[in-house]
């Protein structure tokens, strides 16, 4: 898109509270990032018209922001249920899943985090954003490394927990449930796109694709 194109600032931001640990900075930053991130994931695809989204700036970066409510709640409204256990470091990973007809994975990104629980110090947020930043800007130009996917596809966020979170009595946290999706049998292909380590987060982003004998039997 050509760089005249005006743009205005992503309006996603959510409260920081005062005397908060660096752990609840670092996830609050964090699923602000992821936000962002995966709605720019479902714009790189295209199974939406280019029209359902529009341009924003977020950390210093034009990223997507979608237009339609339903479409932007779902996304905000899942990455935001997750805050209290990426803060417990109990999330290891978020995933972007793109299905066909039978239900069956086509294409997964996989943001891969570890929060560090032991760390004590002030976080240093512009550090953090400068190499969260970075993840935004690799994603933008990664569309060659990806399968193209038919029209009629579906597509959801999922999140793998390194231990069950207990029941919250948090509404956000209400809205994750198991899946039944249907898993590759076989260890999928991997494809960096990027990975960062800067205390006290660690951040991979990779794409899955099912290994050439799953596509067969497939």
């Amino acid at each position: 898109m050509p760089n005249s194109k005006p743009t205005t600032p992503f309006s996603g931001k959510m409260e920081r509270k005062d005397n908060q640990s660096p752990q609840g900075e670092v996830a609050g930053i964090l699923v602000e990032f992821l936000e962002v991130a995966i709605t720019s994931v479902v714009y790189l695809k295209g199974i939406y018209p280019s029209g359902a989204f529009e341009r924003r700036r977020y950390m210093n970066v034009v990223v997507q922001r979608a237009r339609h409510p339903q479409l932007r709640e779902y996304i905000h409204s899942a990455v935001s249920g997750l805050l209290p256990s990426i803060q417990k470091g109990l999330v290891e990973r978020v995933a972007v899943t793109f299905f066909n007809t039978d239900n069956i994975p086509m294409e997964r990104f996989i943001f891969k985090l570890m929060v560090n629980q032991s760390f004590g110090s002030k976080v240093e947020e512009s550090d953090l954003e400068f190499s969260l930043r970075s993840f935004l800007i690799k994603l933008s130009v990664s569309q060659p490394l990806t399968t193209v996917l038919p029209r009629d596809c579906r597509w959801e966020i999922m999140a793998y927990f390194r231990s069950l979170p207990q029941v919250s009595t948090s509404k956000d946290a209400e809205m994750w449930i198991p899946t039944d999706t249907k898993q590759w049998q076989q260890p999928p292909l991997i494809t960096p796109i990027k990975s960062m380590y800067s205390e006290p987060l660690g951040l991979q982003l990779y794409l899955e694709h099912p290994s050439p004998a799953e596509q067969v039997s497939g």
